[in-house]
């Protein structure tokens, strides 16, 4: 299943210290959610219910080990909200940025029974490898033939309600989709000591 979030850019929605989540997609074979409450605290709530309900599985996104999980993961503690995402910083990941504020690496991650794939760094280290391309998701996506919907990323927050759900849930499908077919040539899945159980 694919994972993305999108922050709140009436600030600069890089800082998970001063920007809040907005809007959180799942999207799955046979479901697509996005969760949009305007109380951050109930979105991940809801989310995180959501996830935990799931059989287990992958969840896919795009620059999820430098962005979308520790960021959620700093506004969930923030807020004092307990969720079943569980992160590891790591710094032999390479990130495409510095680590975000409040963390000193990209992260490994697992919600609930969700082993996390980041799409972004798997296609680094093997198309991004190979060929001239960005591995940027939205570049790929257009170089495979698949739908993107196109904004301004730093306007977010200007957006009426059903482009923000699009767009969420539209990035959301595409590391999915991305993930999904390369597939057989991904192993690169987060994995954590036994010891921590599940």
């Amino acid at each position: 299943m694919g994972l993305d979030i999108e922050t709140d850019t009436t600030i600069d929605g890089l800082d998970p210290r001063r920007s809040s989540i907005v809007a959180l997609a799942l999207s799955g074979d046979d479901f697509e959610l996005v969760f949009d409450d305007p109380d951050e605290a109930a979105l991940l709530r809801t989310a995180d219910a959501s996830i935990g309900a799931l059989k287990p599985g992958v969840l896919a996104t795009w620059n999820g080990a430098g962005f979308d999980l520790p960021f959620i993961a700093y506004r969930a503690q923030l807020l004092g909200v307990s969720l079943g995402l569980v992160v590891e910083p790591d710094p032999m990941i390479p990130g495409r940025h510095k680590p975000l504020p409040g963390h000193t690496a990209a992260v490994r991650g697992r919600w609930h029974q969700q082993q996390h794939l980041d799409g972004y760094q798997a296609y680094r280290s093997d198309v991004g490898q190979n060929l001239p391309l960005s591995c940027g998701l939205k570049s790929l996506a257009r170089f495979v033939g698949l739908p993107v919907v196109e904004v301004d990323r730093a306007r977010i927050h200007e957006l009426t309600l059903e482009e923000r759900r699009n767009y969420v849930a539209s990035d959301a499908r595409l590391a999915r989709a991305l993930v999904e077919r390369r597939a057989d040539r991904f192993r690169w899945v987060d994995q954590f000591p036994s010891s921590r159980g599940s």
